[in-house]
């Protein structure tokens, strides 16, 4: 089956996010009121809804009210960019913004600034069933025989593109060459047994009984915990910083740059904490963090941490490198998998 990153999808659902957009957010604003409109991946809706609390006790959030689409990351910027009303996009990587500057709606300059436009961050690591059962310690077990493994589909998922490149990082950080690190992707996506939409889905699947091992976000792993889910995660030695950019759009409202200020204040990094996100900001107060398997340290520091720019060079490279629709490899390895559906 031929398999292609994000051609099509945002045309074929957009009229499905319009409707989603209007009836999953606040109500329409009135008289003075304003009206924000958020489109993001659907990982962080309840650290942001959080955070929209905590801003509307404040005297530039008085009265604002929200309106909000949340899915999968490409699709969510594909949709944006076919029509979707945006004041501020939060997604899962930055190339989704970049997207949203090519069409004209984002400025150029959206990442000059001392975060250069990340909001949120976490890293990747292997979710397991309580007590892990079969025992896996690290990235090597993936691969082993009888081995299921979910991960979301990178044609649409910004969490599946962070998973790929934690486990490609896992070969090269360690003096593995890209045939090897190349030869480790193809058997790990033998393993996989699904290849849900979105980071989210790919969360319910596992907790629904699918596979044995999750590639998740740290932080869905805490907030699936909190939410009364009994599974455990291993930190693996090596993974990567997830880092996930968030933008105010050329025509929102006034109010959206107020938002984004709150957001990436330590106000709005700790609602982020409380939720599993390590914040991108220094001194935010990151105790009594629910879910976490310690909750006086949530946040324990890997061995080895990459990141986009010291480990991939960058975002534009790496998505010719390993997502490109025709010869991308991660496209190339799910496609003779055959299990891009």
């Amino acid at each position: 089956m031929k398999y292609r990153i994000g051609a099509t999808a945002a045309l074929a659902i957009v009229a499905g996010l319009l409707l989603s957009a209007c009836a999953g957010g606040s109500a329409a604003s009135s008289g003075d009121a304003v009206t924000l409109n958020i489109v993001g991946y659907a990982v962080p809706e309840a650290a942001n809804k959080a955070i929209a609390a905590e801003w509307t006790k404040t005297p530039a959030g008085k009265g604002v009210k929200f309106q909000t689409s949340y899915g999968a990351s490409g699709d969510q910027s594909r949709a944006v960019v076919a029509g979707l009303k945006a004041d501020y996009v939060h997604f899962s990587v930055s190339s989704d913004v970049t997207r949203l500057v090519d069409a004209g709606l984002v400025d150029q300059r959206w990442d000059d600034g001392p975060n250069k436009g990340i909001v949120s961050s976490s890293v990747v690591v292997l979710a397991v069933r309580k007590g892990n059962p079969k025992n896996i310690k690290g990235w090597d077990d993936l691969i082993k025989p009888g081995i299921g493994i979910v991960t979301p589909n990178p044609a649409s998922s910004g969490a599946a593109r962070w998973n790929a490149l934690a486990a490609w990082g896992h070969v090269a950080a360690n003096g593995g060459t890209d045939a090897q690190a190349t030869e480790y992707l193809t058997r790990l996506f033998a393993n996989v047994v699904a290849l849900p939409g979105s980071g989210r889905d790919a969360t319910t699947a596992f907790l629904g009984g699918t596979g044995d091992v999750l590639l998740a976000y740290e932080n869905e792993a805490i907030l699936a915990r909190q939410s009364g889910e009994a599974l455990d995660w291993v930190l693996p030695d090596t993974t990567i910083l997830i880092e996930n950019p968030g933008a105010v759009l050329k025509n929102a409202d006034p109010k959206a740059k107020e938002w984004l200020d709150f957001v990436l204040g330590k106000d709005g990094q700790r609602q982020f904490a409380l939720k599993g996100f390590r914040p991108v900001i220094e001194g935010v107060d990151t105790t009594g963090v629910k879910g976490a398997i310690d909750e006086s340290s949530p946040f324990p520091a890997p061995k080895t941490l990459l990141t986009v720019d010291k480990d991939f060079e960058s975002w534009s490279a790496l998505s010719k490198k390993f997502f490109d629709e025709k010869d991308g490899v991660v496209v190339k390895i799910i496609a003779a998998s055959g299990k891009a559906k």
